[in-house]
């Protein structure tokens, strides 16, 4: 049944790669609950695709749309995507540290949470320290 049916169908569909695919498609629509266009006669739906396609009371062009979007993998926009370094220098604050900070060459670790540079206060202690032992000896 199935030989007859692919020799129909080329006469609707002349490139047999082209007949596959569609085949396979309208086969997944049926498996995932597409409603039937011939009557199934015990077969299995790649056969019951196929004499749709045949009997032409399917919609090729719609079966061919669907192809074409489930194997897109990606879909193009129009909408123009915004630069992710504008976007962060919109932000002010990111991660607790002003952007205009991280810009003058701040190192990150130089920068306390709030963003503003951190004394180095181990220097100082240290600078006291001497001038306490001075002042002792």
């Amino acid at each position: 049944m199935a030989r007859v049916t692919v020799e129909d169908c080329v006469l609707k569909v002349p490139n047999r790669f082209n007949l596959v695919l569609l085949s396979a498609q309208r086969a997944r629509e049926i498996s995932g609950g597409g409603e039937l266009t011939v009557e199934r006669d015990n077969d299995k739906n790649p056969v019951v695709a196929l004499r749709e396609i045949a009997e032409g009371s399917i919609d090729l062009d719609n079966v061919r749309q669907a192809l074409i979007s489930s194997l897109q993998k990606h879909v193009e926009s129009d909408e123009p995507k915004d630069d992710a370094m504008e976007l962060l220098a919109a932000d002010s604050n990111v991660a607790g540290v002003p952007y205009e900070a991280m810009q003058d060459g701040a190192e990150a670790e130089d920068l306390d949470v709030e963003g503003e540079a951190l004394a180095d206060e181990g220097d100082e202690a240290a600078g006291e320290g001497k001038a306490e032992a001075g002042d002792e000896a």
